[in-house]
């Protein structure tokens, strides 16, 4: 139990301070406990960092996988849009993970630069797992074009990436009514001509 109690609210003080400006004995203090003890769940800093770091990319793949599970009979447009609607929510909702993840992804501690990407592409290639049976199925039923995988999940990153920095940058206010519009203009662009076609009649 300490050592979440530890975690979360080290995840709160990264996500305000940041790296550099997070200390252990603050987040020993708001635990309860003295500096010393941490020692006894994390070697360093840097540990509990990559720990916490490592915590936020996984609850989300886990997040996604629970989804995806319950809309498994769902189309592969609206499966595609819930994955991308779901992970913009929890941008919004969980306030505190997300600045962290900003912090940690944008502005990384340069001694951990790599680290962090190691662990973006091990969680991201989970995640790639799930959205590539999603666009093999939707080529499959000639639903999505035929196109490299690789450059059907690298466009469906970049959609889920530019929302992230859009609300970063303009606020939930005006950038949670453009997410539908910005789906279907994405959709659009993958979606095969011949199953639009067959829609329209």
């Amino acid at each position: 139990m300490t050592r979440d109690n530890i975690k979360a609210v080290a995840l709160i003080l990264f996500a305000r301070n940041g790296y550099e400006g997070t200390y252990l004995s603050e987040i020993a203090n708001q635990v309860g406990i003295r500096k010393p003890s941490i020692y006894n769940h994390f070697s360093s800093k840097e540990e509990l960092f990559l720990s916490v770091f490592e915590d936020v990319m996984w609850a989300h793949v886990k997040q996604i996988e629970t989804l995806v599970e319950k809309i498994k009979d769902a189309s592969v447009e609206d499966k595609l849009y819930q994955i991308f609607n779901d992970t913009f929510q929890m941008y919004i909702e969980e306030e505190e993970v997300t600045a962290f993840y900003k912090r940690a992804v944008i502005y990384p501690p340069e001694h951990l630069k790599e680290f962090i990407r190691e662990k973006i592409f091990v969680s991201e290639e989970a995640l790639s797992c799930i959205l590539r049976d999603i666009f093999a199925e939707g080529i499959k039923n000639n639903i999505i074009r035929e196109e490299k995988m690789e450059v059907l999940l690298a466009s469906y990153y970049c959609l889920i990436d530019g929302m992230f920095m859009q609300l970063s940058f303009y606020g939930e206010d005006t950038i949670k009514p453009r997410v539908k519009s910005v789906w279907q203009n994405y959709w659009r662009g993958i979606e095969n001509v011949s199953y639009k076609s067959q829609k329209v009649h």
